[in-house]
């Protein structure tokens, strides 16, 4: 049985309820689980691989509950800079309909890359295009290959212009299609066992892109298999504005009516609900994934974070659309989600601890797990540690190791491991020819808005 020790960490954060922490700690490690953790003088002196973590804060691996992996191929389009989001959608929306599976797969690589680095573990992903013979297979493959915990996100969109939906009818599916596709990769590939690498998720895009049909027909079919719903919800003023003309109701309303609440359910963005509708959300124990930075790039609002948790609701962080924040770094999102809390006027209306709890508990209950986001024996070995010795945390780390990765410049991660397995090391990517990977990536980018794919 293969084994891991880190040993000597000049400190540990477990994340559970009691905020345990240890110094000069260590994390006993077979195959796959935590076995032990402790003080390093306590623990087994001999494993197959032993890492010195002296002077690193060794932490749970980040969870990221929402993203766009394909959108890192159109970040920072002139045209889309300063656009909110229904016009940042319409100018993307065409070049997004050239996507390729190579697009599909290398953008997947290159947001894993990122996340990993900035110490995230385990990631949801929403795609909702699927052009050109692309299938969500050529992501489930380039997570299997970085050696990454993947909750694979089945979007779609079946409401075109033609039918008063936002997308043009070119990037819209056939509701049976997306509905036997979506069948089939569940059966194909979900994998609901205790620290399990790969899980699917249905996830009809939003609103204003799918029928109320769909959206009936794909939560049905999602519980008959017990995996988890995902959509966009309540993300802007113009979004509400389609919901009343439209349907008759606000976004969380038509959710409602819909069956799209409960503990199988989450939802990205949420920055529009109404106090009633925020208790309601509580009440039925439905998921947020908040996405700070995303929704300030469109000046979409601020989530009532605060007002959801209190009410009961499951709520995380997500670096959402590469497009839409431009960047894929966990650590910075917490650090976002922690300033932009404290605009309303409140100094502690989020503390660094409960920033880490959103980046960690919070992420994987949104996503359903109770194997990770904590470290305690039994656990996924998913962990992470940062060192502390480093420039950007000068002068922070020594009064308070925690809260300096968050109000300091957010660093990348020395140690990644990801199911027990060393997945970054001193920094680098193991596996991973990442100079290559960004060199075909910006190509395929370049190809992809000159309209040169597919």
């Amino acid at each position: 049985m293969a084994s891991l020790l880190i040993q000597h960490a000049s400190l540990i954060v477990s994340m559970d309820n009691d905020d345990t922490r240890w110094a000069d700690g260590g994390i006993y490690v077979e195959e796959n689980v935590i076995r032990q953790i402790g003080p390093t003088d306590q623990l087994p002196q001999t494993a197959d691989r032993i890492v010195n973590a002296r002077g690193m804060i060794i932490l749970p691996g980040l969870v990221n509950t929402h993203h766009h992996f394909y959108q890192t191929l159109t970040r920072n389009l002139p045209a889309a800079q300063d656009a909110n989001l229904f016009h940042w959608l319409r100018i993307h929306y065409p070049i997004w309909a050239r996507l390729t599976p190579e697009a599909i797969y290398v953008s997947t690589k290159v947001a894993l890359a990122e996340l990993m680095l900035s110490g995230c573990t385990t990631s949801s992903d929403h795609t909702y295009i699927w052009p050109h013979g692309a299938r969500i297979d050529d992501q489930i493959q380039a997570a299997a290959e970085m050696g990454f915990r993947f909750h694979a996100a089945r979007g779609s969109m079946s409401v075109g212009e033609a039918q008063g939906g936002l997308p043009p009818d070119s990037v819209v599916e056939q509701e049976e299609a997306i509905l036997r596709d979506s069948r089939r990769v569940i059966e194909q590939y979900h994998d609901a066992s205790r620290c399990s690498m790969l899980r699917i998720v249905l996830a009809p895009c939003s609103p204003f892109s799918v029928s109320p049909e769909l959206m009936r027909q794909s939560i049905a079919l999602a519980r008959s298999y017990g995996v988890s719903s995902h959509t966009h919800l309540a993300e802007t003023l113009d979004e509400a504005a389609y919901c009343a003309e439209t349907f008759g109701r606000s976004p969380v309303e038509l959710a409602e009516d819909l069956g799209w609440v409960g503990a199988d359910v989450w939802h990205a963005h949420m920055v529009h609900p109404s106090a009633d509708e925020v208790s309601r959300l509580g009440s039925t124990r439905t998921g947020v994934a908040h996405c700070p930075s995303s929704n300030m790039r469109l000046a979409s609002g601020i989530a009532p974070i605060r007002s959801l948790r209190r009410a009961g609701a499951r709520v995380g962080l997500g670096v959402d659309g590469s497009a839409s924040n431009d960047g894929s770094h966990m650590l910075a999102e917490a650090r976002q989600a922690l300033l932009l809390q404290r605009v309303l006027g409140d100094p502690a209306a989020l503390t660094a601890w409960e920033a880490f709890w959103l980046a960690t508990r919070g992420g994987a209950s949104v996503l359903g797990r109770d194997d990770i986001g904590s470290l305690a024996p039994g656990m996924a070995a998913d962990l992470i540690g940062y060192r502390l010795d480093t420039l950007e945390l000068a002068g922070g780390a020594p009064h308070d190791p925690l809260a300096a990765l968050i109000f300091c410049h957010p660093p990348h991660v020395d140690l990644s491991v990801i199911n027990g397995q060393i997945r970054v090391q001193e920094g680098v990517l193991r596996d991973t020819d990442l100079p290559a990977l960004v060199e075909r990536h910006n190509a395929l980018a370049l190809a992809l808005v000159r309209g040169e794919l597919p």
